[in-house]
C-alpha cells in the first residue's frame, strides 16, 4: 500500500476485501461468541444432535484421457517389459530436469550493468591511451566488486538437486507379472507400485483401493504431505485418491498404479517454477537506472568538451591532436563517472550480511540486503513457520464432575504405546507434561496406581482404542475408550452437548477427540469425560513479530496449503485479520487480473494453495508494484521462495525450501525476521546516502567542468581529479559501518526525488566552485599553478562534506555519525590539505603550493557550506510530496495513480465506517441473545 494512505490503517479491518465478506466475518463472530459462551440462538427444546463430519478439500490432478487409457493395469501383473521401454521413450524418466549454472559465466555476470559498462570503456581507454594508473585503479575496482558478489552467492545450493534429493531411489513395482524392486527413475505411467508404512512415495499416482496380493484393504492411507502442500496433518486417501511424489505413507498399505511421472508430477512443476524464475532483482534495476542517469549527462557533456578540445586544437593550433584531447576526456570521464559506487554498494551490503550473520540471519544472495529494506508485504508459511508443526492439546470440552487432569490421565491410559501416529503422540506428550504422576515416575511404560490389563489398539472399522485398566489402589477395574467424536458419543448413548462442543471445535479448525470411562462396577456402560482438542499451535513469538512487522509498516498474509478454518483460526490467535480465501479466488475465472490482484492485496492471506498459487499470489503482488517477502520450509514453499523479491527459508527447512530462498533463519520462528528488518533498513539507509552524495558530486563535477572548460578553457591537471576520485571514494566505504536512522516504513529509493535533489545541490555547489575560481584568480590574482591546487582543495572538499548532510533525511546534527566515518572523511580532507598547502607533486605536474591561509580557509569555508545545503536538502524533503509532483509535472501515468490512489483511500475509508457499525449489530445481538438466555433460565427455575 502506498505511504501516502498509510494513515488509514488504523485496524485490520479496513482490508476487507467487499461488504459480502464483511457479513460473513460479522456472522462468524456471532457464531464464535455463541459457541464459546455456549448460548443457544433460540431456548427450546432441540432434537438430538449429529456430529458434523469433517470434509477434507485437497487438489485433485486432472488426468487427460490419452493418459487415463494408459492407467488401466493388470494390479497383478503389471506392464511388461516392451510397455515399460516404449513409455520411457515417451513420458521420460522419472526424475527432475538438471538445470545447471556456468560458474564463469556467472562470474562474468558481475560485470555487467550501466556503469559497469561504462567503467569497462573507460578501463579499455585507459589502455589505448597508455593511461597505467587509471587502467590499474579502474581494473582493481571492478574486479574486486565482481568478486564480493560471485564470493557471496557462491554459498547458494541448487534448488533442483535438493528438490531430486527428496524423492524415492528405489520401489517395490509389479513388472511382467512379477513383484520386483526398482529404481524410481524408471517408474512409468501404468506402473502398479506398493505404499507401504515409511515409504517415500516415488511419483504421483492413484490409490487402488487393494493389497499387495490383490485383497481389499481396511482403512485408509494416512500420508503426510505437509512438505508439499502446508497440511499440518497427515491426510486420510482411499481407493480412487491421488498421492503425491515425495511425501510419506504413515499408515496402511496399498497398491497404487502411477499417474505422473518426472517433471509432470506435483513436485516436478513446482521445481519448472524454479527453473523459470530469473527475473532481474530490484536492487539491480536501481543500480541501472542510477547509472543510465549518469551515462547520459556524462556522455552528452563529455562528447561536446571533446568537440571542443577537437575544435579549439584546429583554431589555435592548426592541428589536430584526436589522442590528445581523448586522453583528456577520459581522464575527466573517469573522475565523473562513479567508479566506486558498485563497490561501495558491494561492501555496505557485505558488512550488514556479516551484521546479519551474527543475528543468525544467513543472507546466501548479497542484494537481498537491499531489497529487505524496502519489503512492504511479507508472505508467510504457516505450518512450521507461524506454528510449531506439532499438533499439541488446547482447551478441553469436559463432562460434567471430570477435570482436565482427568481427560489427560484417561486418554493416556487408552494411547498406544510407542504409536508413530501424531494424534497418539500428542496426547502421550501432552499427559506427560502435564500430571505430576507422570513425571516423577521411575518406569517410563507404566502409570503409577493403575495396570493396563488389555488394550485394543485403533481399528479402521471402529475408529477407537480401547484399555482395560485395574485401580491398584481401590482394586476396581475399569474401561477406557478414545476415538472419533461419533463413536465416543454413540458409545455413552448420545449427548447433545457433546456434538454441539464438537462441532464448535470443528467450525474453528481444531481436532477432536472423544474419551469416555465405563461407570464404576459396570464394565458395559460408558460415561463421557469429554473432548480432547488438538491444534498445531502458533509458535510463542509469532503474535509478537507480526505485531511488530505491522508496526515497522510490513504487512503479513498468511498462505498456506492446510484447510481454510484452520487457517482462519490460526489467524484469529496470532492477531491476524480472518479474512483468509481459499485458492479459487485466485484462479475464478469469473474475475480479471485486477480483481484477483485487489483481491491479493486485501487479503490477510490464503488457505488450501498448491504451490503455482503461492507462486501467482507473489507475481500479483510484485505486478502491483510492491516488493514481496516470502518466508517458508517446505518443497511447496520453494518456487514462491524464489520468486520473491526475498525469499526467507526459516529454521528446519527442507534443502529445497533452502536452496531456492535469499536469506535463511537460523532460529525457530520469524522473531529473526525484525532484526533482519532493522538491520537491512540501516544498511538501505547508508546506501541511499551514499548514493545521494555520489550523483550529487557527479552532476556538480560536470557541470562545474563542462562550463569552465567551454567558457574559460580551464583544465584541471589530470593527477589532481586522479587523487580527486580514488581518496574520496574510497573514504566513503566506511559508511559500511556509520550510524544511521531506521525508517518506520519499508524504505524507497524515489529515484525522481533522489536525482531532483541531487541536481539542486549539485547546481549549489557549482555556484560556490565558481565563486571559489573567480574570487582565486581574478580577486586574489593567484597564479595558474596555485588556481589548480586551489580549485583541486575545494572540489575534492565541498562536495565530499555533502555526505554529512545526505546520512540523514533531516538536519545533520540529528544523527551524529560514528566516530570512524567521521575520523576518516575529516582525515582524508586534511590530507588534501596539507598536499594543497605544500604543494605535492610540484609545478612539474602543474601543482603550485597555495600556503596555510589559503588551505585552512577553503576547507572552512567547503565544512560551513555543508549547513547550508543542509538546510536546503531539508526544505525540498518537506515539500516533496506525489501531488506536488503531479502539480508540477502532470504526465497522464502519474495523474492516473494519484486519482487511483484517492479512489482507494476513500474505498479503505467506506469499508471502516461500514464495518464500525457492523461491529455494533454484532454487540446489540450478543446482548439480546445473552438476555434471552437469562430470562428462560429465570423462567425454568420458577417452574
Amino acid at each position: 500500500m502506498s505511504d501516502e494512505n498509510s494513515e488509514l490503517l488504523m485496524t485490520v479491518d479496513e482490508i476487507k476485501t467487499s461488504e459480502t465478506e464483511e457479513i460473513v466475518t460479522v456472522q462468524e463472530e456471532i457464531s464464535t461468541y455463541r459457541s464459546e459462551k455456549q448460548v443457544p440462538l433460540v431456548v427450546e427444546k432441540q432434537a438430538p444432535l449429529e456430529v458434523e463430519e469433517e470434509v477434507h478439500k485437497s487438489h485433485e490432478d486432472e488426468i487427460p484421457p490419452e493418459l487415463e487409457e494408459l492407467l488401466h493395469t493388470d494390479p497383478g501383473k503389471g506392464l511388461t517389459s516392451a510397455e515399460v521401454a516404449d513409455r520411457l521413450v515417451q513420458f521420460g524418466r522419472n526424475e527432475l530436469s538438471e538445470v545447471k549454472r556456468n560458474a564463469i559465466l556467472h562470474f562474468l555476470s558481475f560485470f555487467t550493468g550501466a556503469i559497469a559498462y561504462l567503467i569497462e570503456i573507460a578501463w579499455i581507454l585507459s589502455g589505448v591511451t597508455k593511461d597505467w594508473i587509471n587502467f590499474g585503479i579502474i581494473g582493481a575496482l571492478l574486479l574486486i566488486n565482481a568478486l564480493i558478489g560471485y564470493i557471496e552467492e557462491a554459498k547458494a545450493e541448487s534448488a533442483l538437486d535438493a528438490l531430486k534429493q527428496t524423492l524415492a531411489l528405489k520401489t517395490r513395482c509389479w513388472r511382467d507379472g512379477h513383484l520386483v524392486e526398482v529404481e524410481a527413475a524408471e517408474l512409468v505411467p501404468g506402473d502398479v507400485i506398493v505404499l507401504r508404512l515409511g515409504d517415500i512415495i516415488p511419483a504421483d499416482a492413484r490409490l487402488l483401493g487393494i493389497g499387495v496380493t490383490g485383497e481389499a484393504t481396511e482403512g485408509d492411507l494416512q500420508v503426510d504431505q505437509s512438505a508439499l502442500t502446508g497440511e499440518s496433518l497427515p491426510v486420510s486417501r482411499k481407493k480412487g485418491h491421488t498421492v503425491y511424489s515425495s511425501s510419506v505413507v504413515k499408515q496402511g498399505q496399498q497398491l497404487a498404479v502411477v499417474t505422473k511421472t518426472g517433471s509432470n508430477t506435483f513436485i516436478g512443476r513446482a521445481a519448472n517454477l524454479i527453473s523459470i524464475t530469473v527475473d532481474e532483482g530490484h536492487f539491480q534495476k536501481i543500480v541501472n537506472q542510477i547509472g543510465n542517469f549518469l551515462i547520459y549527462i556524462t556522455v552528452v557533456l563529455v562528447v561536446i568538451i571533446f568537440v571542443h578540445e577537437l575544435v579549439s586544437d584546429k583554431i589555435n593550433t592548426g592541428n589536430v591532436d584526436v589522442l590528445d584531447a581523448l586522453k583528456h576526456v577520459l581522464v575527466l570521464t573517469v573522475a565523473a563517472i562513479p567508479v566506486g559506487l558498485p563497490t561501495v554498494l558491494s561492501v555496505t551490503m557485505a558488512v550488514g550480511a556479516k551484521q546479519l550473520s551474527q543475528k543468525q540471519v544467513i543472507v546466501k544472495r548479497l542484494t537481498a540486503v537491499e531489497e529487505m529494506a524496502s519489503v512492504s508485504i511479507l508472505c508467510s508459511d504457516k505450518t512450521g513457520t507461524l506454528t510449531l508443526n506439532e499438533l499439541t492439546f488446547d482447551e478441553p470440552y469436559l463432562a460434567q464432575g471430570f477435570t482436565a487432569q482427568d481427560i489427560l490421565l484417561y486418554s493416556y491410559l487408552a494411547a498406544e504405546p510407542g504409536a508413530n501416529d501424531a494424534i497418539e503422540s500428542a496426547v502421550r506428550r501432552a499427559a506427560e507434561e502435564t500430571l505430576e504422576a507422570l513425571k516423577t515416575r521411575e518406569d517410563q511404560h507404566s502409570v503409577p496406581g493403575f495396570k493396563v490389563t488389555s488394550f485394543l489398539p485403533f481399528n479402521p472399522a471402529t475408529k477407537m482404542t480401547q484399555a482395560t485398566v485395574a485401580n491398584l489402589q481401590t482394586q476396581d477395574v475399569f474401561k477406557v475408550a478414545k476415538g472419533a467424536p461419533q463413536v465416543i458419543i454413540r458409545l455413552v448413548g448420545g449427548d447433545d452437548d457433546a456434538v454441539r462442543a464438537v462441532n464448535n471445535l470443528a467450525r474453528r479448525g481444531l481436532r477432536a477427540l472423544g474419551v469416555a470411562r465405563t461407570v464404576p462396577g459396570d464394565l458395559e456402560r460408558y460415561q463421557l469425560v469429554g473432548m480432547i482438542s488438538l491444534l498445531d499451535p502458533p509458535r510463542p513469538d509469532s503474535a509478537l513479530t507480526i505485531r511488530e512487522c505491522k508496526f515497522l509498516g510490513v504487512d503479513v498474509k498468511m498462505i498456506t496449503g492446510d484447510q481454510l478454518i484452520i487457517a482462519k483460526e490460526v489467524a484469529h490467535r496470532l492477531g491476524m485479520g480472518r479474512v483468509i480465501l481459499d485458492a479459487n479466488h485466485l484462479v475464478d475465472p469469473n474475475k480479471s487480473e485486477e480483481e484477483v490482484t485487489d483481491h491479493c492485496e486485501r487479503a490477510d492471506g490464503f488457505a488450501q494453495v498448491i504451490p503455482e498459487h503461492k507462486y501467482r499470489v507473489v507475481e500479483l503482488l510484485q505486478k502491483k508494484g510492491l516488493l514481496v517477502g516470502m518466508t517458508g520450509d517446505g518443497v511447496n514453499d520453494a518456487p514462491a521462495l524464489k520468486k520473491a523479491n526475498v525469499g526467507i527459508a526459516v529454521h528446519g527447512c527442507t534443502d529445497a525450501a533452502r536452496s531456492a530462498a535469499d536469506i535463511v533463519l537460523l532460529a525457530p520462528g520469524l522473531a529473526t525476521i525484525v532484526d533482519g528488518i532493522k538491520t537491512s533498513r540501516a544498511i538501505f539507509q547508508r546506501m541511499r546516502s551514499y548514493a545521494l552524495y555520489r550523483i550529487t558530486s557527479t552532476v556538480h563535477f560536470l557541470i562545474f567542468f563542462f562550463i569552465v572548460t567551454i567558457a574559460e578553457n580551464w583544465q584541471m591537471p589530470a593527477i589532481l581529479l586522479i587523487l580527486i576520485c580514488v581518496l574520496n571514494d574510497a573514504a566513503t566505504l566506511v559508511i559500511a559501518v556509520d550510524n544511521t536512522q531506521i525508517s518506520p516504513k519499508p524504505d524507497k529509493w524515489r529515484l525522481g526525488q533522489l536525482i531532483t535533489l541531487s541536481i539542486v545541490l549539485a547546481c549549489f555547489l557549482t555556484i560556490m566552485s565558481f565563486a571559489h575560481y573567480f574570487v582565486a584568480k581574478l580577486v586574489m590574482n593567484v597564479t595558474p599553478l596555485q588556481l589548480n591546487t586551489i580549485m583541486y582543495l575545494h572540489i575534492s572538499s565541498c562536495p565530499h562534506f555533502v555526505i554529512f548532510s545526505t546520512r540523514v533525511p533531516g538536519y545533520l546534527w540529528e544523527n551524529i555519525p560514528s566516530l570512524l566515518f567521521f575520523v576518516v572523511i575529516i582525515a582524508t580532507q586534511i590530507f588534501a590539505m596539507l598536499m594543497s598547502i605544500y604543494g605535492l607533486f610540484g609545478e612539474g605536474e602543474g601543482i603550485g603550493a597555495i600556503g596555510w591561509p589559503w588551505g585552512l580557509s577553503v576547507l572552512a569555508i567547503s565544512f560551513a557550506y555543508t549547513f547550508v545545503l543542509d538546510f536546503i536538502k531539508v526544505q525540498i524533503f518537506k515539500w516533496w510530496s506525489f501531488e506536488n509532483t503531479v502539480r508540477i509535472f502532470p504526465t497522464s501515468k502519474r495523474v492516473a495513480k494519484l486519482e487511483a490512489r484517492r479512489a482507494v483511500a476513500t474505498e479503505k475509508k467506506r469499508i471502516y465506517d461500514n464495518w464500525r457499525k457492523a461491529r455494533k449489530v454484532v454487540l446489540l445481538s450478543s446482548g439480546v441473545v445473552g438476555f434471552q438466555n437469562a430470562v428462560a433460565q429465570r423462567k425454568t427455575q420458577n417452574a
